[in-house]
């Protein structure tokens, strides 16, 4: 039987590496069909063991047909090198929702969770043993790279019997560092900053600032007392569930005691407005299981700064009329757009220096106007007036990505089946982001018909800098009555096939940034200019 080679995504290539360093210990393959729905219902393995979260390899549907039970397949990365032989012992369909429900306890999209199922996602499980060929290639952070014999091996070494954990996914602040001196302090123990390096919450702050941040701030603890190390988890943001999964690799690198927090691992409000986890959920979960584990809890203490005293203190101890401050994720992030300074009671001025640098304010990052509409809709006309506008006012760089451009010059070859659109408008995506990224504008003008590649755009381009997506809603009869090139006709009559708006759908954008309709009771000048003053009363400018 031929081997057949598949390509590893980002998360899948996390969970391969946890794996095989046994970070996820007791698991040590990817779940077969028994072991998926154990740990759905009842948090087990086939074998009996507790563990939380379900660890799939997930195929697409054409190399889902052409692999079968017993095949052995190869698991390589993105630059194709070998990481492991996967030997199948399991193909299965998922239901999503079963599983968004049992293990996120939603199926709200806008839990990153449940959002990367639906979304990313393939439909076909395998699972099956696995045979490593080598680790991932990391090219950066080495020295911190290290795998759990090699923490446990150091922690014998060193001495150190008690060894309490700190998982973060956001940049270390004063209050972290006082909340972790007195956790070592009150035990006696030393120690283990891991925060994670794989996927972590959409929008969070890249690992490399984190990692240069982590650095400055594992000086401001006494010698020897703490150490540095990063975790390639794909983080699912599953709250109570996935807290227990970080206990078990944290017993796994030899630690005795982790810190959780209110909400761990939670993602904060669902689309209503309401928290997805209560505050002190996960606490419990791993308190009804913390002995099974073999791992203490510490519960993270929510500390405030006492204006009276100067000192950072738990809330619970504040007296009253005593003020204090607190700077929230959200508010951090709204003084760094604002160009604001930080304040030195809330971090560190060479932690302060690496977020700066990350996150320059808003009117200095790069900028990406994604239009969207009809064939004929006008959104082409507006966006080159948009192109001009900017060239006349602006002195950084412009580029203009109009869809016949693009076919043109970027996806001449690709035809207009429903994949070679959404390739076409994804190409367009990955074009906007290197301009993005590096402090350009990019106006792109492309039909973009499908609501999940505006979506993948979105997430892509918004890592690098701003996104303003625009729905041109014209009416289809308007688009037909302005058609000078005759598609329309000709589409109507069935001589061009898959044909937007008649022949294929055009989904209508969700939550578009703005919407303007170019149906002519208002001039493209005038168009121009609002979403010119749009975009500067956005602060983009």
């Amino acid at each position: 039987m031929e081997q057949k080679s598949w390509t590893l995504t980002d998360r899948q290539l996390c969970d391969c590496e946890m794996i095989l360093d046994g970070s996820f210990y007791p698991l040590n393959r990817f779940m077969n069909e028994k072991d998926y729905t154990g740990v759905l219902k009842e948090m087990r393995l086939s074998t009996g063991e507790l563990f939380p979260i379900p660890i799939t390899l997930d195929l697409d549907k054409d190399f889902s047909e052409q692999v079968e039970i017993g095949q052995k397949i190869l698991l390589k990365d993105k630059e194709g090198f070998k990481i492991a032989i996967l030997t199948i012992d399991s193909i299965w369909k998922p239901d999503f929702y079963m599983e968004s429900e049992l293990v996120y306890g939603t199926s709200d999209e806008s839990h990153p969770g449940v959002n990367y199922l639906f979304n990313k996602s393939y439909n076909t499980y395998v699972g099956g043993e696995l045979e490593k060929i080598s680790f991932p290639n990391h090219y950066d952070y080495r020295k911190y790279r290290l795998k759990p014999f090699q923490i446990r091996k150091s922690f014998n070494e060193m001495g150190w019997d008690k060894v309490v954990a700190f998982q973060t996914r956001n940049p270390l602040h004063r209050a972290h560092v006082e909340m972790t001196l007195n956790a070592m302090k009150d035990l006696d123990a030393r120690l283990l900053l891991h925060p994670v390096v794989g996927l972590t919450k959409p929008g969070d702050v890249d690992h490399f600032t984190r990692v240069r941040c982590y650095e400055k701030v594992i000086q401001k603890y006494p010698s020897n007392s703490a150490i540095l190390a990063l975790l390639p988890l794909a983080m699912r943001m599953g709250g109570p569930r996935e807290t227990l999964l970080h206990a078990l690799i944290r017993k796994n690198y030899g630690c005795t005691h982790i810190i959780v927090g209110r909400d761990h691992a939670g993602p904060g409000n669902d689309s209503k407005g309401k928290p997805f986890y209560g505050p002190y959920e996960a606490q419990d979960l791993l308190k009804k299981h913390k002995k099974e584990i073999g791992i203490e809890i510490v519960p993270f203490q929510f500390l405030v700064f006492s204006t009276k005293y100067n000192i950072y203190k738990p809330i619970e101890d504040i007296q009253n009329n005593e003020e204090y401050k607190t700077i929230s994720g959200t508010e951090l992030r709204d003084i760094l757009d604002k160009g604001e300074k930080i304040p030195e009671w809330f971090t560190y001025s060479e932690v302060s220096k690496e977020l700066k640098k990350s996150r320059p304010p808003i009117n200095e990052r790069g900028l990406t106007i994604f239009f969207t509409g009809l064939s004929g809709s006008g959104k082409s006309t507006i966006a080159n007036g948009l192109f001009i506008k900017f060239l006349e006012h602006n002195n950084r760089p412009v580029t203009l990505l109009d869809g016949d451009i693009v076919r043109t010059h970027l996806s001449s070859e690709l035809g207009f089946s429903k994949k070679h659109r959404s390739l076409n408008v994804q190409r367009i995506g990955f074009v906007a982001s290197e301009i993005t990224k590096n402090g350009g504008i990019a106006i792109c003008a492309p039909i973009a018909p499908y609501e999940s590649d505006r979506r993948y755009n979105r997430d892509l381009i918004s890592k690098f800098g701003n996104y303003i997506e625009i729905f041109v809603n014209t009416s289809l009869e308007k688009c037909e009555e302005r058609d000078s090139k005759g598609l329309y006709k000709l589409a109507r009559m069935g001589k061009i096939k898959e044909f937007t708006g008649i022949s294929d759908p055009y989904e209508k954008p969700k939550s578009p940034d703005l919407i303007v309709n170019s149906d002519g009771s208002q001039s493209p000048e005038k168009l121009v200019d609002h979403i010119y003053q749009t975009i500067i009363k956005m602060r983009f400018l």
